[in-house]
């Protein structure tokens, strides 16, 4: 704290000095409001007119919530006024008790209020995020009267920093900032590293309805979870329009906004502010004062027993109890005390790496539920909670060499008997258990398997003529547990007629020939009902071979692999319809590309060019796409040579190939240059085909001349190579076929000697997943140079070179087209 200090002579008195500027900053400063008084209310008129005992007494319990309420508005705003006092004496450089004068004067010039002052002094000397967001409002705001959004703030900020727990930030909250945007409740959500969710501080919602949600387990998709996973606010308009569950659905089933909180880029919690009517209109103002009041729950979760914070003590013994039980070669789970009332709650805190439940569980299901929850049957008499209630009463440390554990799973009771210990440790408690043996185990897991495998089994005394059925095939057969069983020689008569055959060769086989035997049939119940079942059984001989005295065997309703073989044959009937129309589609394909592309049978001679062409198709049958080629001579006497490459495979690219090339064929002839060529094929492209794009490489060779103009469409540069000396050709301009409907494109002439020879290709020669296009280029740079350069057919070798060594491995189409001068 600063000293006080005298004025000096010549800076004269401080009002005098600072005054101005003081009232001139609180004229521009964003916090104009009423400020909350903490004035006597008197008893309400309905206590007095109520009369008697009961009348009074609500009368004076109303006054007292009434005068705590303004009390804790008025601790909030003295708050404020501390501050901005301080503020004072830093800057006039007097003493506490002047600058307290001091602020009230100036309030009195300013004719407004001094926690109004106290704000707008605080707002301007700190320039934090509450200043932001209070300037951004009045800026914005088109009602003066809603301007007191600043004393809101920093009523809240002092009331919610001086609480003594989370749950009073959060009455602080939704008092001073929130129920003047309409806001009923609010919660504040603490993150814990196992994904959870825990009820750090509520306030609005009733005590039931908080008890509820006060843990959220991981998976389970809320407000507050989306907020966190996508690390910004989430809005929504109504809870209806959320369609996620969420506290108070229908206490507060308006308008819902949660924002992550946390504190340098580590996220410890989640405010979530709930309205009973629509959210208010969004804006950038609104959502910085949630921004504002989620940086104030993040710094009280800091301090927050049971929050993500790191100094908490509870925290630090959970962390020491887990590292011992952890070392534990029997299930244990850890239990906290939770303060719910007279009788404390039990929640499952944490199950040790050898944590096997009884039940069948894994460890998250039950990690973070109630005892109770996790466990109903644990609550009857002499179990396991009874257990844990007296060692958390006592202190004394329970054991049970034979304890039975009950647990229920999807409505079916499992028990188990178990060696149980139950010790304390603080506010937590450890329970320990170890199963006697495996036998019920192995029981329930005979038990569920015949259930869920829908398996009745069957033991048919011979000579006593006794049948003994299980549950299960009592309901196979659609008959009441009190029904007679059927015995074996009368289950010909519940059998579908076609199969009565069958059912008579099993009887044979089982009763004449004494061999185990099975066989399938479909049983024909009396209330209608025909299920598909597959009977096996084997004799029981007892005396020797000859004696048979009992069967066994067992019946299993396999009704719904029928109908899933059934489903399954007819699915591979439309599939092989389907392949059957796939490999015509194919063959239509191929037959196309022949049609317009036919295998060259060797080069040819255009004047003084001669040509030759490649044409690879892809090694998949369903990749088969639309690359193409064509080499004529024109009218003109020049010769056209072209490559493209339309997107897609299948039909519809062979289809737009053959147009295209057909296409560019008939243009060629009016004598026009390849950029203009292009540049109208690109027209019929976007017009006259069906969403086809392509790319292509167009070329003009001048014989008496000996030159090549040439344009690209989006497409990879020719190859020239001469003396033994490879490189591409000088990339020009041009965008692919049929993007836009208008489009230009540059022209390059080259000038040719005898022996050069120009490759032009498309991308299935060179393409690698592994690597760039540039390498791919350089490759085939290489792999130019390293060609045949003598012979009868150099040309030809050298494109087979390229194809035969070319490190593609995209399994796409690749056309290559040759030239050489002579």
């Amino acid at each position: 704290m600063h000293q006080s200090r005298e004025p000096r002579p010549d800076q004269g008195p401080p009002t005098a000095l600072d005054a101005t500027g003081l009232i001139g900053a609180q004229r521009h400063a964003p916090t104009v409001a009423v400020a909350v008084t903490g004035a006597e209310t008197e008893t309400a008129p309905e206590a007095t007119a109520a009369g008697g005992a009961i009348g009074r007494l609500a009368g004076t319990v109303e006054k007292l919530r009434r005068q705590l309420e303004e009390a804790q508005a008025h601790a909030a705003g003295r708050s404020v006024v501390e501050m901005a006092v301080g503020v004072l004496v830093e800057r006039l450089r007097c003493g506490p008790t002047e600058a307290a004068g001091q602020l009230r004067a100036l309030a009195e010039q300013a004719g407004t209020t001094p926690l109004e002052l106290a704000a707008g002094l605080v707002n301007q000397s700190a320039a934090d995020k509450i200043s932001e967001a209070a300037r951004e409002f009045v800026a914005r705001a088109a009602d003066p009267a809603s301007a007191g959004v600043g004393v809101r703030l920093r009523s809240t900020e002092a009331d919610a920093l001086s609480g003594s727990d989370t749950a009073a930030a959060a009455r602080a909250m939704l008092e001073h900032a929130l129920r003047p945007l309409g806001a009923v409740a609010v919660a504040i959500w603490a993150a814990r590293p196992d994904q959870s969710l825990a009820l750090a501080g509520s306030a609005g919602f009733a005590d039931a309805e908080a008890r509820r949600w006060r843990h959220v387990p991981p998976g389970v998709v809320t407000a507050a979870r989306r907020a966190l996973d996508e690390r910004g606010p989430v809005a929504y308009r109504t809870l209806a329009d959320a369609a996620v569950p969420t506290i108070g659905r229908h206490e507060a089933g308006g308008g819902r906004v949660a924002v992550p909180a946390g504190v340098g880029g580590r996220l410890t919690g989640v405010l979530e502010v709930c309205w009973r009517e629509e959210l208010p209109p969004w804006s950038q103002s609104l959502e910085r004062q949630f921004e504002v009041l989620a940086g104030l729950c993040a710094a009280t979760l800091e301090t927050w027993p049971d929050g993500s914070g790191e100094d908490g003590p509870a925290s630090g013994r959970l962390d020491e109890l887990t590292r011992l039980v952890d070392g534990l070669l029997d299930p244990c789970m850890v239990l906290e005390a939770v303060d719910d009332g007279a009788v404390p709650v039990f929640v499952i805190r944490h199950a040790n790496p050898a944590f096997v439940d009884f039940a069948g569980r894994p460890a998250g299901a039950v990690v973070g539920s109630p005892l109770l929850e996790a466990y109903p049957l644990a609550a009857r008499p002499g179990n396991l909670l009874e257990a844990v209630e007296d060692v958390y009463a006592t202190g004394a440390p329970f054991k049970d060499p034979r304890m039975r554990l009950a647990a229920q799973v999807d409505g079916v009771p499992l028990t188990a008997d178990a060696y149980v210990s139950v010790s304390r440790h603080g506010d937590h408690v450890t329970v320990l258990w170890r199963l006697e043996d495996s036998t019920p185990k192995i029981a329930r897991l005979l038990h569920h398997a015949q259930r869920l495998g829908r398996i009745g089994g069957f033991e048919e005394d011979l000579d006593a003529r006794q049948v003994v059925w299980n549950d299960t095939l009592f309901e196979l057969h659609g008959l009441p547990a009190t029904a007679r069983p059927i015995p074996l020689d009368r289950l010909a008569e519940h059998a579908h007629p076609d199969d009565r055959d069958a059912v008579g060769r099993f009887l044979r086989t089982l009763l004449h020939h004494r061999r185990p035997a099975s066989t399938a049939f479909r049983l024909q119940r009396a209330d209608g009902v025909t299920r598909h079942i597959r009977v096996v059984a084997e004799p029981v001989h007892d005396g020797g071979p000859e004696r048979l005295s009992a069967i066994r065997g067992a019946y299993q309703d396999v009704s719904a692999q029928h109908w899933t073989e059934v489903a399954l044959a007819a699915t591979r009937d439309q599939l092989a319809q389907t392949e059957q129309q796939a490999a015509e589609r194919h063959r239509l394909v191929l037959q196309l590309q022949h049609a317009i592309m036919p295998p060259s049978d060797g080069p040819r001679r255009l004047n003084n060019l001669e040509v030759a062409v490649r044409y690879r198709p892809a090694e998949k049958e369903h990749l088969v796409g639309g690359d193409w080629y064509d080499a004529l001579p024109l009218p003109s006497g020049q010769v056209l040579v072209c490559v493209g490459d339309v997107a897609g495979h299948g039909i519809e690219a062979a289809t737009g190939m053959v147009a295209l090339r057909n296409a560019l064929r008939g243009l060629a002839a009016t004598g026009a240059g390849p950029a203009q060529l292009l540049s109208w094929l690109n027209s019929v492209t976007h017009h006259l085909t069906d969403n086809v794009t392509a790319t292509a490489v167009c070329g003009l060779y001048d014989p008496e001349r000996r030159r090549l103009r040439w344009a690209r469409a989006g497409h990879l540069p020719p190859v020239l190579t001469r003396g033994g000396t490879a490189a591409c050709l000088p990339q020009v301009d041009g965008i692919l076929l049929g993007v836009v409907d208008r489009a230009d494109y540059q022209e390059s002439e080259v000038e040719l000697e005898p022996g050069d020879r120009l490759v032009m290709y498309t991308d299935g020669l060179i393409e690698r997943r592994d690597q760039g296009l540039q390498a791919s280029l350089a490759n085939l740079v290489a792999l130019s140079e390293a060609a045949p350069r003598a012979g009868a057919a150099a040309l030809e070798s050298h494109l087979d070179h390229l194809l035969r060594f070319s490190g593609a491995d995209t399994d796409d189409d690749t056309c290559l087209v040759g030239i050489e001068v002579r």
